[in-house]
């Protein structure tokens, strides 16, 4: 069965709704959940979702209006791909550094790919440019980051990153040069792309520790 990327993120949230609530939601307080989630959709768009899925069959609702997913093979099947929201890298800087910034988009994909990552945990961008080419990163990969919320440098220590500085996103190697001071690292055949050299008290972000790149050459245009 066929859904759209906005069909499949609705079916995903009921399924967490319920599950951290322990209680089935209402289209109302799906919406609500949905904006603390940083998805910014109107009432009337969460509810034309609903009734497209309620005629698909993979959810019903009882007499209160609360939502339920109907276990068919169809939701069998579906239990398996999962949504990661996707931001585009030449203005994510922002979004990225304030998460309840609206997502460009949301990726369908399989959780066999992110066994053991927790798929709540995870954001995709859009490479731009070819500065870590060397590691497979290509213009326009979609690349998988898992947030990071630590304060622990050696976790990052020779990783590839996404960092927020001066409002915008960079995918680099994380490196501790001296005591206070950070490099972020490109890694590419192009020679004109050069580090940048950040002080720890510096205001910068990093948003996220990499995962996985999904090349853009396997998506069907």
């Amino acid at each position: 069965m066929m859904l759209t990327p906005k069909q499949n993120n609705i079916l995903e949230s009921i399924r967490e709704y319920t599950d951290q609530r322990r209680e089935n939601p209402t289209g109302y307080g799906l919406q609500k959940y949905l904006e603390s989630e940083g998805v910014q959709d109107s009432l009337k768009s969460v509810m034309q979702v609903i009734e497209s899925l309620e005629k698909k069959n993979l959810i019903k609702r009882d007499s209160d209006h609360r939502i339920y997913l109907v276990k068919n093979k169809s939701f069998q099947n579906l239990k398996n791909i999962f949504s990661i929201p996707l931001f585009g890298l030449a203005s994510c800087g922002e979004a990225l550094a304030y998460p309840e910034e609206k997502a460009d988009g949301y990726l369908q994909v399989s959780k066999k790919l992110f066994a053991k990552s927790k798929s709540q945990n995870l954001f995709a961008v859009n490479a731009l440019g070819d500065s870590m080419d060397k590691v497979g990163i290509s213009d326009g990969d979609y690349v998988i980051f898992e947030k990071y919320q630590g304060e622990n440098d050696f976790v990052m220590e020779g990783r590839i990153v996404v960092a927020v500085i001066n409002g915008m996103a960079t995918i680099k190697i994380f490196r501790k040069v001296e005591k206070d001071i950070v490099g972020l690292f490109p890694c590419s055949k192009n020679k004109i792309h050069q580090p940048i050299f950040i002080h720890k008290t510096d205001s910068f972000l990093i948003a996220g520790i990499f995962q996985k790149v999904l090349p853009v050459k396997y998506v069907s245009l």
